[in-house]
């Protein structure tokens, strides 16, 4: 090409649009673009625009069939080379055997509050074993076997994220640590681990997961209020440790940068940092609004 030249934008090659593409709102991708010519059109319509699916935000204000719908069509269009996809409050079991058939490509999975049962998890999670991180956060049918199901399938999985609503989990404080003993035994190359209102995880448990996950580097631990650990200990076995919590003072922090989650700011602190304690309400927690908004205003206080 001469210098000074240019090439119209419709000259683009398929990938290189999706690369420009899916930086757009999911609704102009899917209503403006196609519009615009030709070639655009074709590739919204192909796998480029939609090997990261992220309707996470979009799913959260959207009725459940909306959502099934919504993903069916954007799976189909991947044609099977999905690298993320993050979506909230799934329902129906055929959707979840959807993505596990899709999932050969498949690295950074995120199904906050869905409505999924350990039997279906220990279904799919054979399909998952290219999956490096993890959200099952909020689902709150599944216990330690479909932890167990996906450490035992998912031996690439570096990240985990597990938190709770801490009202919710009221109801579950007389249950052990099998969750706990399910990712030591099952997850040792965890690098981050999010077990946020988790409360029925105690000291042993806590321990039991430090100690067997042995590349861990980032472990959150807020409102988990039966863990009591010795902050020198740690500092001094677990050097590159970083733990939060479990005390909370106001909210806590939200971390949507899947892509990145292995990169520790400023803003994670050491365990038991009298100094750290003062910025605890800096820091950010997302609800679902599904949740009463009296009831996520009012955080239950350390005890």
């Amino acid at each position: 090409m001469e210098v000074g030249s240019t090439r119209s934008w419709d000259e683009l090659l398929p990938d290189a649009l999706g690369l420009i593409f899916k930086n757009l709102p999911l609704q102009e991708l899917l209503t403006v673009v196609p519009t615009v010519c030709k070639s655009w059109g074709k590739a919204v319509m192909g796998p480029y625009c939609w090997q990261e699916i992220d309707i996470e935000e979009w799913s959260n204000r959207s009725e459940p069939g909306s959502v099934e719908r919504m993903l069916r069509m954007l799976i189909a269009r991947s044609n099977g080379s999905i690298h993320k996809l993050c979506v909230s409050g799934l329902q129906n079991e055929p959707v979840f055997s959807l993505i596990a058939e899709n999932a050969r490509s498949l690295r950074i999975l995120c199904l906050p509050q869905s409505n999924m049962s350990d039997s279906i998890v220990e279904k799919i999670a054979g399909s998952l074993s290219m999956i490096t991180f993890l959200d099952l956060s909020y689902c709150y049918k599944i216990s330690a076997r479909s932890l167990e199901a996906i450490g035992k399938n998912c031996k690439l999985l570096e990240g985990l994220r597990r938190n709770m609503h801490p009202l919710i989990m009221e109801e579950r404080l007389s249950q052990d640590n099998e969750e706990a003993h399910a990712i030591a035994t099952t997850m040792p190359n965890l690098k981050r681990l999010e077990t946020a209102y988790l409360r029925y995880i105690n000291t042993i448990g806590a321990l039991e997961i430090i100690h067997s996950c042995p590349q861990l580097e980032y472990l959150d631990l807020r409102g988990c209020w039966q863990v009591k650990l010795d902050g020198e200990y740690l500092k001094d076995k677990f050097p590159k440790l970083k733990v939060l919590g479990p005390y909370v003072v106001d909210r806590y922090e939200r971390n949507n940068d899947y892509e990145d989650w292995s990169d520790f700011s400023d803003s994670l602190y050491d365990y038991e940092s009298s100094d750290d304690e003062n910025r605890f309400g800096e820091l950010e927690f997302r609800f679902y609004q599904q949740f009463n908004e009296d009831a996520t205003n009012g955080w239950p206080p350390s005890p």
